[in-house]
C-alpha cells in the first residue's frame, strides 16, 4: 500500500512538473511574439509593440485568474452554451492526477499567445490604451467563452469537435480578433495607392524577427507536447516524443516550402516569408501533432508554407493591412490545419471540424467586431495621421527604442 502510494505520488510530481515546465516554454513565447512584432515593425514604433506585448501578457494573466478560467473549466459538467462560472480557490479535486495550480498556470499562458496574435496586426496605427483595454475583453471572456465550448466540455467538445492544442481554439480565434480589429482600423499610411498599388513597408530590424522565430519554434514545443497533460506512463511519454518530432518536422518543410515559392515567385528569398512559412507550420500542425506519421507532418508543414505566402499576398490586393502577416499564419493556416486532422484521426470529422471553426470564427469575429466598435465611437482606436508618421514611440510612450539613430529636431 505504501508501495503504491508513493507511485502515485511520484506520478502526481512529475505530471505537475511536466504542466509546469511546458507552461514555462509557452510563456517564453511571449518573448518570441515580442522580438517577431518588434523586427517586423518600423523603429519608430518599436517601444510602443514591445510596450503591448509585455502589457498584454500581464493582463491576461490577471484577467483570467480572476475571470476567464472560472469560465472555461471550473466546475462545468453540463455540456451547454453557459459555463458554471465557478471558483478557481479551493476546487482541487481529490485524486487528480496534477496540481490544479499547475494546469491554470499551462493554460494561462495560451491566453497571452491569443491575444499576443492581435498586437502584430494592429500594429503602427492602433492608440495603445485601446487596444489594451480590447486585451482586458478578449482574454477574460472572449477566449474563455469559446474555450468553454471546446476544452472545457461545452457543446462543441460534445458534437466531436477536435484542436489537440489550439489551432482555432488559440490560433484562429486570435486572428479573427485581429481581423475584425484591422478592417475597422484601415491600413498604415503610404501602404497602398490609389491605383491599387502596394507599397512594401520594411521592418526596421530582421535580426530581431529572426530570433522571435526562433524562439516562437522553440517554446512551441511546450505548446504542443505539454498538451499531452500527462508524462507518467509509457504510452504518454512515447506520445509526447511524436509530437515533439511532427512539430519540428512541419515548421522545417513550412520554412522549405515558403522559400521554394519566394525564390519561384520573385527569384529571391524573402526572409520574412520564411519566417512565416516555418510558423505556418508550426500553426497548422497544432490542430493534431500526435496522430500524423512523420512523413505527413512534413506534407502539413509544406502546404502551409505555401498557403500562407498566397495568403499573405492576397490580403494584400484586398488592401487588408498586416504589418506581420498574423492574420494568414494563425488564422488561414490555423483553419488548414484543422480541416486537415480527419485525414490522420479517426475520431474526427469533416463536419465537426467545419463546425467547430465556424462557430469559432463567427464568435470571436463577431464580438471582437463589437468591442472594437465600441472602443472606436468612445476612446477611439486610431491614432492621428501626425502621430502616425511621427511613430507611436514619441507619443504614447516617450522613449526611442534606437535613440542613437533619431536626429534631434
Amino acid at each position: 500500500m505504501e508501495l503504491a502510494n508513493t507511485i502515485i505520488e511520484m506520478r502526481y510530481a512529475l505530471d505537475t512538473f511536466f504542466f509546469l515546465m511546458s507552461g514555462a516554454l509557452v510563456m517564453w513565447m511571449a518573448a518570441g511574439f515580442a522580438m517577431l512584432e518588434a523586427g517586423l515593425v518600423r523603429s519608430k514604433n518599436t517601444t510602443e509593440i514591445l510596450t503591448k506585448n509585455v502589457c498584454l501578457y500581464a493582463i491576461a494573466c490577471t484577467t483570467y485568474l480572476l475571470v476567464g478560467y472560472n469560465i472555461m473549466y471550473v466546475d462545468n459538467s453540463e455540456s451547454g452554451w453557459l459555463p458554471s462560472f465557478g471558483h478557481l480557490i479551493g476546487s482541487q479535486r481529490e485524486g487528480a492526477s496534477h496540481s490544479l495550480e499547475s494546469d491554470f498556470f499551462f493554460q494561462v499562458v495560451f491566453v497571452a499567445t491569443a491575444m499576443s496574435i492581435v498586437s502584430g496586426s494592429v500594429a503602427e496605427r492602433m492608440k495603445l490604451w485601446a487596444f489594451l483595454s480590447f486585451s482586458v475583453i478578449f482574454t477574460a471572456a472572449i477566449y474563455p467563452v469559446e474555450g468553454y465550448w471546446t476544452w472545457g466540455g461545452g457543446f462543441l467538445s460534445k458534437a466531436g469537435f477536435s484542436d489537440f492544442a489550439g489551432s482555432g481554439i488559440v490560433h484562429m480565434a486570435g486572428a479573427s480578433a485581429a481581423l475584425a480589429g484591422v478592417l475597422l482600423l484601415g491600413a498604415r499610411k503610404g501602404k497602398y495607392g490609389q491605383s491599387g498599388q502596394i507599397y512594401p513597408i520594411p521592418g526596421s530590424n530582421m535580426p530581431l524577427a529572426t530570433l522571435g522565430t526562433f524562439i516562437l519554434w522553440f517554446g512551441w514545443f511546450g505548446f504542443n507536447g505539454g498538451s499531452q497533460l500527462m508524462l507518467s506512463d509509457f504510452k504518454s511519454a512515447t506520445a509526447v516524443g511524436q509530437i515533439f518530432l511532427n512539430t519540428n518536422a512541419a515548421a522545417a518543410a513550412g520554412a522549405i516550402v515558403a522559400l521554394a515559392v519566394c525564390k519561384a515567385t520573385w527569384g529571391k528569398a524573402d526572409l520574412t516569408m520564411v519566417l512565416n512559412g516555418a510558423l505556418a507550420g508550426l500553426v497548422a500542425i497544432t490542430a493534431d501533432p500526435l496522430s500524423p506519421s512523420p512523413v505527413a507532418a512534413l506534407l502539413i508543414g509544406s502546404f502551409s508554407g505555401a498557403i500562407v505566402v498566397i495568403s499573405i499576398i492576397g490580403l494584400d490586393k484586398l488592401k487588408i493591412d498586416d504589418p506581420v502577416g498574423a492574420i494568414s499564419v494563425h488564422g488561414v493556416c490555423g483553419l488548414f490545419g484543422l480541416m486537415l486532422v480527419p485525414l490522420s484521426n479517426v475520431n474526427a470529422s469533416f463536419s465537426a471540424q467545419l463546425l467547430g471553426a465556424v462557430i469559432i470564427f463567427a464568435w470571436a469575429f463577431s464580438v471582437s467586431l463589437l468591442v472594437w466598435g465600441v472602443l472606436k465611437v468612445t476612446m477611439g482606436i486610431r491614432v492621428g495621421e501626425e502621430k502616425e508618421l511621427d511613430g507611436m514611440d514619441a507619443h504614447d510612450c516617450g522613449v526611442d527604442a534606437y535613440p542613437e539613430f533619431i536626429s534631434i529636431k
